[in-house]
C-alpha cells in the first residue's frame, strides 16, 4: 500500500503565496510518476501539475505556468508546489496523486491523499 499525506495549505490573500508538500510512505518503488489535482466546490477534479521520478521534468496545467513550481525531494518520495501570485479562482482542495505513469489525467492515478484545502481571498 501507498499513503500520501498532504500539508501546507490555509487562508491568504490575492497575490500571496504558498507551499504544499505531500508525502509519500509504504511500498513506493513503483510510483513513477506523482502530481497534484484540485477541484473548486461544484466543479471536476483538474490537473494543475505533475512530476517524473527522477524530479527533472515538471509539467503543468496553462493556467498556472509561471505561477506554480513542482518539484521532488531527491532523498525520499516527497513531493511540492511551490504557489505564487494566488487568485481567488485558485481555492479549492489541492490533492496529491501517484500511480505508474505521470501523466495530466486522474483517471490514470491510482494513490491519493486526503487533500488539503487552499481559500485565496479578494
Amino acid at each position: 500500500q501507498v499513503q500520501l499525506v498532504e500539508s501546507g495549505g490555509g487562508l491568504v490573500e490575492a497575490g500571496a503565496s504558498l507551499r504544499l508538500s505531500c508525502a509519500a510512505s509504504g511500498r513506493t518503488s513503483s510510483m513513477y510518476g506523482m502530481a497534484w489535482f484540485r477541484q473548486a466546490p461544484g466543479k471536476e477534479r483538474e490537473f494543475v501539475a505533475g512530476i517524473t521520478r527522477s524530479g527533472g521534468r515538471g509539467y503543468y496545467a496553462d493556467l498556472v505556468k509561471g505561477r506554480f513550481t513542482i518539484s521532488r525531494d531527491g532523498a525520499e518520495t516527497t513531493i511540492h508546489l511551490q504557489m505564487n501570485s494566488l487568485y481567488p479562482n485558485d481555492t479549492a482542495v489541492y490533492s496529491c496523486a501517484g500511480g505508474v505513469l505521470p501523466t495530466r489525467d486522474a483517471r490514470n492515478y491510482i494513490y491519493w491523499g486526503q487533500g488539503t484545502q487552499v481559500t485565496v481571498s479578494s
